[in-house]
């Protein structure tokens, strides 16, 4: 953006949220496009939640990240919402437009899909079965990326098995549920596996999963990223399995709304990475 008519505004809405690293890493973003303008953490408890969003045109924001608990309950503010967003049931991304309308939308997969990538170009979601383990909004973003790039076999395996039927009725193929008492059987061809539960963050349990019969061609990756090795990425670099951490999902994710609120596509340089993970500590 050669020059500036106005002072830029964005944040993240949710509650609590000044535990998020999402500040940083915008504001990064702009002072390294040269850009006037500032990302702040909007506290909005869920009562104030549909004033906060419709006063955002008036106060001159161009958007906002969604987080908890709001994910869900801002769809119904919104003046239109993207297919992912109406597909995953929850959005993280509000865009406003020069009318003063609001659109919804979801990052979460692309952001996911674009982290596996980033680690490893040459994967493929259609190299065998996928493992997906929780369903929750993260699962559902997860599901619906693999499903978008090509994955033929996604085996979601949930303790509430109701949970994760009903992601398969709202997904159709390729997803099929697996019981809980089968979730390390289900891992013997399995090409990939993907942990979506809060199990193994900090302050969080372990995850409770057996490895033994996961081929070690297999990638493991976790939505997590602190710790920055959960004790399932740990385990499963020991064996020899190539592993992914949610850091990159929180980067990637990120990067198309700031494009759609300030016009440029930024990247996730080694230096901003860097940064983030010292952050985390």
């Amino acid at each position: 953006m050669a020059s500036q008519d106005r002072f830029l505004l964005a944040g993240l809405m949710g509650y609590p949220v000044m535990h998020s690293r999402s500040p940083k890493l915008h504001n990064y973003w702009l002072a390294e496009h040269g850009l006037k303008g500032v990302y702040v953490p909007l506290a909005v408890h869920p009562e104030g939640l549909v004033a906060a969003l419709r006063a955002l045109p008036a106060l001159g924001f161009a958007g906002c990240n969604i987080t908890l608990p709001h994910k869900e309950a801002a769809m119904a503010v919104m003046d239109t919402l993207d297919p992912m967003a109406k597909r995953i049931g929850a959005m993280n991304c509000v865009i406003v437009g020069k009318d003063g309308s609001l659109h919804g939308c979801n990052n979460d997969g692309y952001g996911y899909i674009e982290s596996i990538r980033e680690r490893y170009p040459d994967w493929r979601a259609d190299a065998g079965p996928v493992v997906v383990l929780g369903a929750g909004g993260g699962a559902r973003a997860v599901v619906a990326g693999l499903a978008d790039q090509g994955a033929k076999e996604i085996r979601l395996i949930n303790r509430t098995r109701a949970r994760a039927e009903r992601i398969a009725i709202d997904y159709g193929a390729p997803v099929k549920v697996v019981d809980w008492a089968d979730r390390a059987a289900a891992l013997g061809d399995a090409a990939m596996l993907v942990n979506t539960t809060s199990q193994g963050m900090a302050g969080h349990p372990p995850l409770d999963i057996a490895l033994d019969n996961l081929p070690i061609s297999a990638l493991v990756s976790d939505i997590i990223y602190i710790p920055k090795e959960t004790p399932l990425l740990a385990a499963a670099r020991v064996r020899g399995n190539r592993t992914v951490n949610g850091l990159g999902m929180l980067l990637n994710q990120a990067r198309p709304a700031f494009k759609a609120w300030f016009g440029v596509l930024p990247t996730v340089s080694p230096e901003l990475r860097a940064m983030i993970e010292a952050d985390i500590g």
